[in-house]
């Protein structure tokens, strides 16, 4: 009995003995080294792990404030680098701040027992940032009624929507001039999405410098030199992605075409089709012949040629794991607008799949050239079993003309 109270006494006098040397070791160490208690400051750097395993690592300069970002992806395996960290930023800073204010607060009662429950820091991403981030990826359908055209755009069966377009208007102060571009990925959204932004201004800047120099005839280089530029920009990103592309551009009542993929321009003149592009398959003696002539191997699966196997266009921006065979280089046509010359109509190739050149200017003409009949002609691709993504874009070319 008495050993037993000998041996609790001993254990409470230790116990109450490294308490106070605890105590006094925390009083020194705020007195004397106040950084030590950070390792935000003793390692300059933050590992943040937000949800669906996004993962940011955060760095401070003497001044306090972010000087870098970096981001690990884990969103999904098909698509590992089509997430934006935009939103994220203020949050992770608004962090960095609520750590430094408690460490304050720590300077300051460092003299006194500090009972603090410890909470878990909510960290929360804002649902209308990733709402918007994934909103053309997902949304089923949309129109537009521009000014001078009229665009349609349904998803197919897949998850993810692969289509865009791009218009420029009144370029160099014109409103004769312009750009409209149809735009269909392969391999996920990111060449699509990069071409949808680049393309166009690319080709702009390019025809800028033609004009600048005097040498309008060489608005077709001008085009190859968008296209290649935009290529070559997008395969830096080592991305396995790439996108076709049928453009338009229009100056000094002038129109050029151009393409690189199966994305297809028709004009109607008098209510007749003319194809203006040509589709850059397999089935092309010529594409053939050049693949064939650099190495590449065609195989055909499933009733469809393909480059290496894998690739049903010969023609494309980016698809860096291919860009041996498959060339950014467009074709290019260029007319005369003349009076006759009613509309375009630039599509990806889920509609021509299904309809064909002539039938859709007809389907057009009915409907007045507005957003219906681009509607129009997807529901009837759509009806005939189609399961690509339809891009519409109708030009209306009666503005543009020089009389």
């Amino acid at each position: 009995m008495i050993a037993g109270s000998v041996l609790i006494w001993s254990f409470s006098i230790i116990s109450l003995t490294l308490y106070s040397l605890f105590q006094l070791l925390k009083i020194i160490i705020c007195k004397y080294t106040p950084s030590s208690l950070s390792s935000w400051r003793s390692f300059r750097s933050r590992v943040f792990v937000l949800p669906m395993g996004i993962t940011l690592l955060a760095c401070k300069d003497q001044t306090g404030s972010v000087e870098k970002k970096e981001t690990f992806f884990r969103l999904n395996d098909k698509y590992p680098a089509e997430f934006s960290i935009h939103g994220v930023e203020n949050l992770m800073q608004e962090k960095l701040n609520t750590e430094e204010k408690e460490e304050e607060s720590m300077k300051m009662n460092c003299n006194k027992p500090i009972l603090r429950k410890n909470k878990a820091l909510r960290l929360v991403i804002p649902e209308i940032s990733l709402r918007e981030m994934r909103k053309e990826e997902y949304q089923k359908e949309f129109e537009i009624q521009g000014r001078d055209y009229s665009l349609a755009s349904r998803r197919g069966k897949r998850e993810i929507m692969e289509d865009g377009y791009g218009i420029i208007h009144d370029i160099m102060g014109d409103s004769k001039q312009a750009f409209f571009g149809v735009f269909d990925g392969h391999g996920g959204r990111a060449a699509m999405e990069y071409v949808v932004e680049n393309l166009g201004k690319n080709i702009v800047s390019a025809l800028g410098e033609v004009v600048q120099n005097g040498e309008d005839g060489q608005l077709e280089n001008a085009i190859k030199e968008g296209y290649s530029l935009t290529d070559k920009d997008f395969l830096r990103q080592d991305v396995s992605s790439g996108a076709c592309a049928a453009t338009a551009l229009l100056k000094n009542g002038e129109l050029y075409v151009a393409n690189a993929g199966d994305c297809r321009v028709v004009l109607s003149r008098n209510g007749v089709a003319r194809a203006l592009t040509s589709d850059h398959h397999v089935n092309r003696e010529d594409e053939r012949f050049r693949i064939q002539n650099s190495g590449g191997n065609l195989s055909y699966r499933n009733g469809v040629w393909r480059v290496q196997g894998s690739l049903a266009v010969t023609r494309a921006i980016g698809d860096v794991h291919l860009k041996e065979w498959v060339i950014s280089e467009p074709e290019i046509e260029k007319i005369r607008l003349t009076t006759d010359c009613e509309f375009l109509i630039i599509a990806s190739d889920g509609l021509w799949e299904k309809v064909g050149n002539q039938e859709a200017v007809d389907l057009i003409s009915r409907e007045n050239w507005c957003i219906q009949s681009c509607k129009k002609l997807i529901q009837v691709s759509s009806s005939r079993g189609g399961r690509d993504d339809i891009t519409v874009m109708v030009v209306d070319l009666q503005s543009f003309k020089i009389l």
